[in-house]
């Protein structure tokens, strides 16, 4: 099914919003990643939404921040000594990380809020931004939730957490990149349907392989078994090591070696549905839909070489972030190849008749 919606100045507008604050998000992920590596995800131990946007302005202010990080195991296991100067460093980190969360806050609700005001959005896609809207308020949630994990008993927060934290934030990400694509007004691509279920399914697969990449980060596994393809000494490891803790399914979400192993085994698995999908979209002439397959080939097999020189290196800074982004590019390749095969109908595009000035 095709569309006769012809892109207005409006939608294209609407477009550049989303692309704006996607790649806002995008880079939230990446800062995030750096909070983690450089352990400061802790540094700021209160939530407060409005006034926390405001770091400390004075030396009074400082020492009082630098009091409250004390009290947390964190402090007194692993950092008993820090200077106030070397506190200053990790609180930076998460005070941006959360500043850059408001800001993308602001970013979408106030143009949001201007475009119904303008009138000429289709309830379907209204729909859809008040639901991202929505998401958006519980990853706010959901990051100080995480924090909380950290605060009392741990000296860092819950690899549980940290996933939810980070899948949903591009979870979030997906559902605007969706969005953009479905404001251009292109025809169906007519291609076999196995096309569009394995397109569904590299998006599924990347989301599991991002959550295992998550849960890697939180126990710091990329730190152990640094040998690859071999890990703790095969290329598939015994079960007594893989699967000790009880009850079983722990395992792959506390146990070490089984989340590196599940993350590493993931991997190979996104990369050849990846080629099948690929070889398949070349050998039906899918035009536009083989392009992408391909640049999601080149995306992934990229991701995985990174990978790999992280795991070796013992998860430098600058090749960890570089994998993350990748990761990104990967997700952003999988949803476009998704919806570029996916069933379109013009309800999601076309905009109702809403004179300018009214509201919509």
């Amino acid at each position: 099914m095709t569309t006769n919606f012809a892109p207005t100045n409006a939608h294209r507008a609407v477009r550049w919003w989303l692309i704006s604050v996607a790649a806002l998000i995008a880079l939230m992920v990446l800062v995030g990643g750096a909070t983690r590596l450089t352990e400061s995800g802790l540094s700021i131990v209160e939530w407060k939404p409005v006034t926390g946007s405001v770091p400390p302005l004075s030396e009074a202010a400082w020492t009082e921040a630098f009091e409250a990080y004390k009290k947390i195991p964190q402090y007194r296991e692993l950092n008993a000594g820090m200077s106030l100067s070397e506190f200053k460093q990790i609180f930076w980190w998460e005070w941006s990380h959360r500043l850059l969360g408001r800001f993308i806050g602001v970013a979408y609700l106030l143009p949001f809020l201007f475009f119904l005001w303008r009138g000429g959005l289709a309830s379907e896609l209204k729909r859809r931004l008040w639901l991202l809207f929505a998401l958006g308020g519980l990853q706010g949630a959901v990051g100080w939730w995480m924090v909380a994990s950290g605060l009392s008993e741990r000296v860092e927060v819950s690899q549980y957490r940290l996933a939810t934290h980070l899948v949903l934030a591009l979870l979030i990400f997906a559902g605007i990149v969706w969005t953009v694509r479905r404001l251009a007004d292109r025809p169906q691509l007519v291609v076999p349907a196995r096309l569009r279920f394995t397109s569904a399914v590299l998006v599924i697969v990347t989301f599991i392989q991002i959550y295992f990449g998550a849960l890697v980060a939180g126990l710091r596994a990329g730190r152990a078994y640094n040998t690859w393809p071999e890990i703790d000494g095969a290329f598939i490891p015994s079960a007594e090591r893989l699967w000790f803790e009880t009850p079983w399914w722990r395992n792959m979400f506390d146990n070490v070696l089984t989340v590196q192993f599940e993350h590493r085994m993931t991997a190979y698995a996104l990369l050849m549905l990846v080629a099948l999908h690929a070889f398949d979209a070349m050998r039906s002439r899918a035009g536009s839909a083989a392009r992408g397959a391909l640049w999601l080939l080149a995306a992934v097999s990229l991701q995985a070489m990174l990978g790999i020189l992280t795991l070796l290196n013992q998860v430098p800074i600058d090749l960890a972030l570089s994998h993350q982004a990748v990761a990104i590019v990967v997700l952003t390749l999988a949803v476009m190849q998704a919806e570029r095969l996916a069933s379109r109908q013009s309800a999601e595009t076309q905009p109702r008749a809403v004179p300018a000035g009214q509201p919509g």
